[in-house]
């Protein structure tokens, strides 16, 4: 027959060991509550936890929720069961030993990353005291990455205009990313009110940062937004008149980027391309930086790498 359940503990009677442990929990839990602190929640409730909060299910980008859900409901292994104090440097060190064993090496610094930045907030919110572990990130062998070269641009939005002839929102989804170097969200939620056509001027209201920042629109971009110019709303509205989905302004990027003959890309390389374009034309690092929004100069660099 059915093994009889504690009511407070939900173990089996017959574990005594168990269930005690589990009553030690629950006193521990409630007195944390009773003293207005969190209680510890395992390593992935945190991961949930952090996912679901409204701070960074408001501030963060979808795909940044997305990996962080997809690490904490995939990739945690052993550690996914013990509660956040219980992490020591040797466990994490293990784990991620495991980790590398089926994906690349450069995927172990993101590993790392998300850990700590969900240990970090826990120790924000009262969960822990300290963070855990010291895992430091290993040093990865880096590639030339790839861009948009300056001799097949123009031709490249040759081909894109072609392709969205029906549906030109698209072609303006990716002409505001390689003439502003705006990330792909804000180029799809660009407004007309945010553009200054006297000033040659585009603000961005909508953010990954939430900063409004100002850069100035270059005369060929400013040429093609002054033929279809509006007093209010969205610039790349779809023939629903929604902005473009992220599928969709990919689709055409990939399409494009293959009838031209450059390598594979992912459209976030727009914006190292035009991040290297400055560079190029000697605009100072730290104008970069301003230009594309970045709060520390060494992510700027990166995309310069």
């Amino acid at each position: 027959g059915k093994h009889r359940l504690s009511r407070t503990t939900q173990q089996p009677l017959r574990n005594t060991a168990k269930a005690e442990a589990r009553a030690r929990e629950l006193r521990r839990d409630a007195l944390l509550r009773s003293q207005g602190k969190e209680p510890c929640p395992t390593v992935a409730e945190a991961f949930g936890l952090w996912c679901a909060h409204p701070v960074h299910v408001l501030r963060k980008s979808a795909s940044h929720l997305a990996n962080m859900e997809r690490m904490g409901r995939l990739h945690l292994g052993d550690l996914a069961g013990m509660r956040l104090f219980e992490l020591t440097t040797t466990l994490v060190e293990d784990e991620l030993g495991r980790f590398l064993q089926t994906h690349a090496a450069s995927t172990g610094n993101q590993w790392i990353t998300y850990l700590r930045i969900v240990c970090k907030w826990a120790i924000r919110r009262g969960m822990i005291v300290a963070m855990p572990f010291d895992v430091p990130e290993g040093k990865v062998r880096k590639k030339p990455k790839r861009l948009i070269s300056t001799g097949k641009a123009t031709a490249w939005l040759d081909e894109i205009r072609a392709l969205t002839e029906h549906e030109p929102a698209l072609f303006m989804v990716l002409l505001l990313m390689l003439g502003l170097g705006l990330r792909g969200s804000e180029a799809r939620a660009a407004r007309w009110e945010w553009l200054d056509l006297e000033r040659s001027v585009y603000t961005p209201g909508d953010t990954k940062g939430g900063e409004a920042w100002p850069r100035p629109v270059p005369p060929w971009v400013m040429e093609c937004l002054r033929e279809q110019a509006q007093p209010s709303g969205w610039m790349c509205p779809t023939q629903s008149g929604k902005p473009a989905t992220p599928g969709r302004v990919a689709r055409v990027f990939h399409a494009a980027c293959e009838a031209v003959g450059l390598p594979r890309l992912v459209p976030h390389r727009i914006r190292a391309t035009y991040a290297t374009w400055l560079s190029e034309q000697g605009v100072p690092i730290q104008d970069i930086q301003a230009a594309l929004g970045h709060k520390d100069i060494r992510t700027t660099a990166v995309y310069l790498g």
